[in-house]
């Protein structure tokens, strides 16, 4: 049903039973908000939203109630104005005065509000937080002098990723946000998966700044310092730059990083070929055994130290095929040291993500050969686009430059990885090449490239029939793996991802109130997929050469020893 209602002297059209935070936005309204997020239960905890409605005595929440008929709304009189900016006022009252070098300088909902009300002095004085930045973990660092106290990052933490690190504790002006009994992030249940970090307004919530290793390593003469970039930044850096976000600037991001100081630039897109083939022989093998099944894949690192802590019975069927970074890591201190007759400890591998869950996994032990990482440091997408400005890079002005050999040869399998449901897409091609000897058939596989979070799909191979589902958000993940435990669905495959969407939406990915931010990122993917000539890792010419001239074999002795890893369960304070 929809109706008329007056909002600021104008009619505009509603909707029965929307809010009217939400009337207002589709009518190009805009209200501030500070708690509020798309797709979640309203809780008009922040009050930044309030409205004057004509015939009500206080102001109304627009995020919380529902829009009526008889409504005369005003979202900017004197009255809201003055009440939005004493909120933001409390909210300065002690927060930290350290703009000028805070992480989200440029990028703070809060900084924002106080721009637009026109904030220019603390007029409320208050007294200042005692906390102290927590800097435990690999991946995140806590800042709660600077927490609104919002409540996104529960919210996202408990209801999208199904791990509750997070949570209210104390009362009255003692409120905070904490972890199970305040202890440090790297003793909690915290999977790394970056998500709260997204939602954050402020700068309570960042990723692990590791510029100081790196330019150490700049500046030490006996090093060599190799890069590499999932494929997903390819297609979101631009977006930290200012400039349209669903292109493929790999090109640009190469020459780049060689203006830095980097000697060598890989994309991992070539080890993410390289991973599916050791995944397709793997579930071949499985499969024909009749044992470990679904396979389970193992490329995120959030997922899989979610599914340590939570799952551990199911650990076994995890692919025991390392992620691209990892690959690409263990590759460049193996064969392309041997190759070149490099020493792998005067390498310095840097791997640059979208996830702030593979700085822990690059420093899992599991990780590590005779001593020696696979991985020495990871970068954010955002860190990546910081070090790019600190060298004073104009990336406008920058050529394209192809990758360095021998691993500069990709597919568009490759390129999949960086979206839900791509690593599946990716996998049942070279499965469907390997069993048949036919390429398949791209058409049959158009479920797999929807937006839902739970695709499922089947696959003819030979007379079987192999089903598989893709899943992303770990809340959605809980529920497959519970319908797989008691029987009500069979899958042959599973793919998980912890971000929803997939890495184009990963932790270290750019902040954007753009709505249609992740859609492009995975759109511009598929458009590479559609247009790339070689579209199966079993046919990149460069893979195939890496087994004829080191691994021998998917699923070989040599491949098994450094491709493949374990999982260990693990126990954290719940």
């Amino acid at each position: 049903m929809v109706f008329t209602i007056e909002v600021n002297n104008r009619p505009i059209q509603a909707r029965k039973g929307e809010t009217i935070l939400s009337a207002l936005r589709r009518n190009g309204i805009q209200v501030p908000t500070l708690c509020n997020m798309k797709d979640y239960t309203p809780t008009g905890a922040c009050r930044m939203c309030v409205v004057e409605i004509e015939g009500r005595e206080n102001l109304t929440p627009s995020c919380s109630f529902q829009v009526e008929d008889w409504m005369k709304i005003n979202t900017h009189s004197p009255r809201v104005l003055a009440a939005r900016k004493t909120i933001v006022e409390l909210l300065l009252s002690n927060h930290p005065d350290d703009c000028l070098y805070c992480e989200r300088n440029g990028n703070c909902e809060l900084q924002l509000l106080a721009e637009n009300l026109n904030i220019r002095e603390r007029r409320i004085p208050g007294k200042k937080s005692a906390y102290k930045n927590d800097k435990s973990s690999p991946a995140i660092v806590r800042d709660p002098a600077k927490c609104i106290l919002c409540g996104r990052c529960v919210r996202v933490c408990e209801d999208s990723q199904a791990v509750a690190c997070l949570d209210f504790t104390h009362r009255g002006s003692e409120l905070i946000i904490a972890t199970a009994m305040s202890k440090p992030l790297n003793f909690s249940n915290c999977i790394n998966c970056g998500q709260c970090v997204i939602v954050c307004p402020t700068g309570a919530l960042t990723e692990k700044i590791q510029f100081e290793e790196i330019s150490n390593a700049l500046h030490d003469p006996e090093k060599i310092l190799v890069a590499q970039y999932s494929p997903s930044i390819s297609v979101s850096l631009a977006e930290e730059f200012g400039l349209k976000g669903n292109r493929d600037i790999n090109g640009i991001i190469n020459a780049a990083l060689r203006k830095i100081g980097f000697n060598k630039v890989y994309e991992s897109s070539f080890a993410a070929d390289v991973n599916i083939l050791e995944m397709a022989e793997e579930f071949l093998r499985r499969q024909s055994k009749g044992e470990q099944l679904p396979m389970i894949t193992g490329d995120c690192p959030a997922w899989v130290k979610y599914a340590e802590q939570y799952t551990p019975d199911i650990l076994p069927l995890l692919t025991s095929v390392k992620s691209p970074q990892q690959i690409t890591g263990t590759l460049i201190k193996t064969w392309i040291s041997e190759k070149e007759k490099i020493n792998p400890a005067a390498i310095f591998s840097v791997s640059i993500m979208p996830c702030t869950a593979k700085k822990f996994e690059g420093q899992r032990v599991e990780m590590t050969r005779k001593g020696i990482s696979d991985i020495d440091t990871v970068l954010t997408t955002r860190e990546l686009a910081r070090l790019i400005r600190l060298h004073g890079i104009d990336i406008d002005l920058l050529e394209p430059e192809p990758s360095d050999d021998p691993m500069g040869g990709i597919s568009s399998s490759g390129k999949l990885f960086g979206v839900s449901g791509g690593v599946m897409e990716s996998l049942l091609r070279t499965i469907f090449y390997k069993h048949s000897g036919n390429e398949l058939d791209e058409t049959k596989l158009p479920k797999l490239r929807s937006f839902k979070p739970i695709r499922e799909a089947q696959l003819k191979l030979g007379t079987a029939e192999i089903s598989v589902v893709a899943v992303s958000g770990m809340n959605h993940a809980v529920k497959v793996l519970e319908e797989v435990r008691s029987k009500k669905k069979h899958y042959d495959i599973i793919e998980i991802m912890a971000c929803p969407g997939g890495c184009v939406a990963g932790g270290g990915q750019p902040i954007t109130k753009d709505e249609n931010a992740i859609k492009n990122r995975i759109k511009a993917l598929y458009d590479i997929d559609n247009k790339e000539r070689i579209k199966t890792a079993h046919k990149n010419p460069q893979v195939i050469a890496l087994y004829e001239d080191f691994l021998s074999e998917p699923m070989s002795k040599k491949s098994i020893e450094l491709l493949h890893t374990t999982f260990t369960p693990r126990e954290v304070i719940l």
